[in-house]
C-alpha cells in the first residue's frame, strides 16, 4: 500500500517543478482572455475611431473612384494607385490594429507576466507519434476545448438573433434610406450585438480560466517520492549531509585538540567541563579560549594538558562560565578579567617555582 501511495500523485507542484514548467513554457493559459479583450478593443476602437476612420474611407473611395473614372488605367499606374490605396487604408487602420495587438498581448501577459522561450518551437520527435496525437484528440483538454467552442457560436447566434428580433420594426424603413445611412443603422446594430456578446462571455471567460488553473496544477502534480528526490537532489541527501557534518566536528575536534599543548592554563569543573585558555601579552588584549568540552572530550583535554605539562586549575564556577559565555576562538568577557587573572597569576608563580 505505501509503494502504492508513493506512484499516485498526490501532492502538489513543489516551486522548482512550477518555476521549470515554466522555462519550458507550460502555463495556464485561457485563450478566451485575449479573445475577449481584442472583442473590447474592438469595440473601444470603433467607439472613438469610427467616424475617423469613417471619413477617411470615403475620402479614399472617393479619390480611388475619381482617379479611375479620369485618368487611363495601365500597368504602370494600376500598381501605383494599390500601393497608395494601401498605404492610406494602413494609416486608416493603424490606430485600430495596434489597439488589437496590445490587447492580445496583455491578455497574455496578464495571466502568466512576461516569458519569452523557444522552448515550445524545438523540434521533438514524439509530437509526431500518432498514438499519443489520437489521444490528445480525445484527452478531456480537447473536449473542453470543443465544448467551448461550440457554446460560443451558440450564444454569439442567440445574442445575435435576439438583438436583430428587436430591431425588426426598424429593418423594414430602411429600403427608403440612402446606403450610408443603411451602413451606418448596420454598424450600430454590430456594435450592439458585440456589446451584449461581451457580457455574456465575460462570466465563461472567468470559468474558463479557473478551469485551465486547475487542469494545469493537477498535470503538475507530485508523487510523494518525487517530492522526496527533489529534496534531495536540493538539499543533499540527509545521510551524506550527516556524515560530513560529523567529518566536519572531527576535523574541528582535532584542531582544538592541537592547540591544547599551547594553552597556558587548563580550567576544569573538575571532571565534567574543560576550558583551555591561552594568553599573549605581545599579540593579546585578553585571554582566548582555545578548547573546551564536556564529558570525553573534556576528559581527552586534561590528558593533552597532562601529556603536555600544562596547568589544570580546578575552579567550577569559573569553569561554568566560561563554558556557557565563551565559545572557541572568543577572549573572555571583562566581568571575568579578575577571576582568570588571579587563575594566570596562580600559573605564573607555580611556573617561576619550577624553574
Amino acid at each position: 500500500m505505501a509503494e502504492g501511495n508513493n506512484r499516485e500523485k498526490t501532492e502538489p507542484a513543489t516551486p522548482k517543478r512550477l518555476e521549470d514548467a515554466r522555462k519550458k513554457g507550460q502555463l495556464a493559459q485561457s485563450k478566451e482572455i485575449p479573445a475577449t479583450l481584442v472583442l473590447l478593443a474592438g469595440l473601444l476602437g470603433f467607439y472613438f475611431l469610427g467616424s475617423y476612420m469613417s471619413d477617411n474611407l470615403l475620402v479614399i473611395i472617393r479619390d480611388l473612384l475619381g482617379g479611375v473614372a479620369t485618368d487611363e488605367l495601365t500597368e504602370t499606374n494600376a500598381c501605383d494607385l494599390l500601393l497608395s490605396l494601401l498605404g492610406q487604408l494602413g494609416l486608416v487602420l493603424a490606430p485600430l490594429m495596434l489597439m488589437f495587438l496590445t490587447a492580445g498581448i496583455a491578455g497574455n501577459v496578464l495571466q502568466n507576466r512576461f516569458l519569452f522561450t523557444m522552448e515550445p518551437l524545438t523540434p521533438k520527435f514524439s509530437k509526431l507519434d500518432p498514438i499519443k496525437g489520437v489521444t490528445k484528440l480525445f484527452s478531456m483538454q480537447s473536449l473542453v476545448e470543443m465544448f467551448k467552442s461550440v457554446a460560443k457560436i451558440v450564444i454569439v447566434g442567440y445574442v445575435a438573433y435576439v438583438t436583430v428580433k428587436g430591431e425588426k420594426e426598424n429593418l423594414l424603413p430602411l429600403m427608403m434610406m440612402e446606403p450610408v445611412n443603411i451602413l451606418t443603422y448596420i454598424g450600430k446594430v454590430s456594435f450592439k450585438i458585440c456589446v451584449r456578446t461581451l457580457w455574456v462571455l465575460v462570466p465563461l471567460v472567468a470559468l474558463d480560466y479557473a478551469f485551465q488553473r486547475w487542469n494545469y496544477n493537477k498535470s503538475l502534480k507530485m508523487t510523494k517520492q518525487e517530492v522526496k528526490d527533489e529534496f534531495k537532489h536540493r538539499e543533499g541527501d540527509p545521510l551524506i549531509k550527516g556524515r560530513i557534518r560529523s567529518v566536519q566536528r572531527e576535523m574541528a575536534r582535532r584542531r582544538m585538540m592541537e592547540e591544547v599543548p599551547e594553552a597556558d592554563v587548563v580550567i576544569t569543573n573538575p571532571t565534567e567541563l574543560a576550558i583551555a585558555l591561552r594568553y599573549d601579552r605581545e599579540t593579546m588584549s585578553s585571554p582566548k579560549v582555545v578548547a573546551k568540552g564536556a564529558g570525553f572530550v573534556a576528559k581527552r583535554i586534561r590528558e593533552i594538558a597532562v601529556e603536555s605539562r600544562v596547568p589544570v586549575v580546578e575552579d567550577k564556577p569559573l569553569a561554568r562560565s566560561l563554558y556557557k559565555l565563551v565559545d572557541i576562538g572568543q577572549v573572555i568577557p571583562s566581568d571575568m578579567y579578575k577571576a582568570v587573572a588571579e587563575v594566570l597569576a596562580y600559573v605564573y608563580r607555580l611556573k617561576n617555582r619550577m624553574q
